[in-house]
């Protein structure tokens, strides 16, 4: 598998999390990383809505979120042929086995349990990304 070094770091990420906090430490992260195009949005329905405007090109999206769940967003991405294709890395406090279950039926991706390193993350965005 091609690591970050591979990957083009033009491309455009989108993180939704309702956290501030968390939203921050991953834009952080990404920038980190050498991401120059990041953008970030605090519920599901506002990230669709992102999507539906714009070109993304990777998702870093939380489980657990009020008005769209991450699952929520997963599926109705892989639903609409504009945005099914686009990687979908779901992050996560809950590392229930049927979680990750539901979330590899519905596309997910890939999977990070929270919490997590910054060479996790990277790891993980290497590995979507590679499977484009």
């Amino acid at each position: 598998m091609p690591g970050l070094d591979a990957i083009n770091k033009g491309i455009t990420i989108l993180v939704v999390d309702d956290y501030a906090l968390t939203r921050d430490m991953i834009r952080s992260i990404l920038k980190q990383l050498g991401f120059q195009n990041v953008f970030a949005v605090e519920d599901g329905k506002k990230a669709l809505e992102r999507m539906n405007s714009e070109t993304i090109d990777l998702i870093i999206c939380d489980w657990n979120m009020p008005l769209l769940s991450g699952i929520d967003v997963l599926r109705a991405m892989r639903a609409d042929e504009k945005l099914k294709d686009i990687p979908f890395v779901m992050l996560t406090a809950e590392a229930y086995k049927e979680n990750v279950v539901e979330a590899v039926k519905s596309g997910v991706t890939e999977y990070v349990s929270k919490p997590f390193t910054a060479q996790v993350l990277a790891d993980k965005i290497a590995s979507a990304l590679s499977r484009k």
